[in-house]
Parts: C-alpha cells; structure tokens; sequence
C-alpha cells in the first residue's frame, strides 16, 4: 500500500472523527436546551396559582406588613403565580402607629392594601376560585376588625360576606388555605371542627395572646400547640395555620414559621 493512500486514509478518518464529534457535541447541546425549555415548560404548568388576601395595611389596622412579605417572598422562591385581593370597603377605623390610638381619619381597605401589593390588587369581590388552587391569609388586626368583628364580638363574631363564601368555596372545592397570626379565627367560624394553631395557648411574655386559643377552642375547633417556627396541617380540611407575630419573638423565626406554612399549603394543592 502506497504510503500516498495511506496519508489519505488516515485523513479521512481523522475528517469522521472529527465530524462525529462535532456531531455530539451539537446533539449535546440540542439535549441541553430541549431539557430546559422542556423543564421551563413543566414548571409553568406546575406552577400554583395563589391568592393573597389582605385587610388593610399596618398591624394595628390591617395586614401585618412582614407577615404579608414573607408570604409573598416565600410563595415567589416556590414558583407560584400571585395575586393579591382586599375587600372594596372603609376599614373599621385608623389607627395611628406611632402610638397606637384611634383617629378621626376614613380609610379604603383596598387602597391601603395597594400599598403592600404595589398598586397591583385585586377588589375581594372578583375573586374567583377556579382560577386559583389555594389561598393565603396573613394576619394583622385587619383580619379581626376588617375581614371581620372579631376585635368586637369575639366567638360571636361575623366575616365579612365576600369572603365567607369564598373561604367556603375554597374548603368545598378541596383547596388549601393558609392562615397565619389571627386569621385562623375565620377558620375557627366558618370550619367546625377543624384543626389550628395561633401558638401557645399559656399566656406569658412570649405568647401575650394566649387567650385566643381558649376562644377557638370555644369555637369548636381542635386547638394543637405549636412554636413559632412550626406550622399545622389540618390534612382533612387542608387548612394550614402558624402563628407568626402571635408570638413575641425575632423576626427571623416568624419568617421561617410562614415558609414553613407556604410549603405546607403548596405540597396540598
């Protein structure tokens, strides 16, 4: 054999070896990118649909402000698709935060809950429950004074019509809810019997609202202690509850506590 041909030979093969490699590497790389896009693809599908509810904006008159944002930053790391409701109405009444008395002044629930939700909120009364698969409910006074009379009436309480028959709906339709701080009392009223938490029930300086969990327990509900960074899964009714600022601790460990209720409610729905 011709030490010509032999050249030649040995060119071609290093031409196909080289061209099988280019080869694989293109299929490598198209792999890639269909994985992702394909990945991309299911988490779009998979991603829940969640509504936030809010009753106001600051502690003392409506939504708790670091518990609606851990809920928020929690339920964006899972991949979820929010939106934020309030009911269209005037708040019970203003509190002033710089020392915590009543004012004179008229307030919209939903516009102050626009200044959580940065302008994009939803009036309560649009909500419709098919297009979502859970909802959350931070707490905060709004929840007692707005969302309901609890802060008046107590166990005799009533909720606010709106949201009755959507939390009602939800429960019919077998979607999540998670309630954090003093929200599990609408739970407490429109679930007999369920299951809930809002932290200890022995009042010390740690748990300065203890008494609550005596009033749920007149309710009719299964009271279950839980710390701050704890969460209760009611499995039955799928309702999920934490404490958050019902307990007087860092604010670290109430953030944790809300994530730990936002995973709880994700894995149910």
């Amino acid at each position: 054999m011709s030490q010509h041909f032999i050249h030649k030979l040995n060119h071609c093969s290093w031409c196909m070896t080289s061209f099988s490699l280019e080869s694989s590497q293109y299929n490598t790389t198209e792999q890639l990118q269909y994985t992702q896009a394909e990945h991309l693809h299911k988490q779009a599908i998979m991603a829940k649909r969640v509504a936030v509810i809010l009753s106001g904006c600051g502690v003392y008159d409506g939504t708790e402000i670091h518990e609606a944002s851990a809920v928020l930053v929690h339920l964006s790391r899972a991949g979820a698709k929010v939106q934020m409701f309030a009911p269209n109405a005037d708040q019970m009444h203003v509190v002033n935060h710089c020392d915590g008395k009543p004012t004179e002044e008229k307030r919209n629930i939903l516009q102050e809950s626009a200044r959580i939700a940065r302008g994009e909120v939803t009036d309560l009364a649009k909500l419709d429950v098919s297009a979502f698969d859970a909802a959350i409910i931070p707490g905060g006074f709004g929840v007692a004074k707005n969302l309901s009379d609890f802060a008046v009436k107590n166990k005799e309480c009533t909720i606010q019509p709106h949201l009755e028959k959507l939390i009602k709906a939800f429960h019919k339709a077998g979607k999540p809810l998670g309630m954090c701080c003093i929200s599990p009392i609408l739970a407490a009223k429109l679930l007999p019997g369920c299951e809930l938490t809002v932290g200890q029930d022995k009042e010390c300086e740690k748990w300065p609202y203890a008494q609550t969990a005596g009033v749920v327990k007149e309710m009719g509900c299964k009271y279950v202690n839980k710390d701050v960074e704890e969460a209760h899964v009611d499995v039955k009714n799928k309702l999920v509850t934490t404490c958050a600022f019902m307990c007087n601790a860092p604010i670290h460990n109430i953030f944790d506590g809300i994530g730990i209720l936002v995973k709880e409610t994700l894995k149910l729905a």
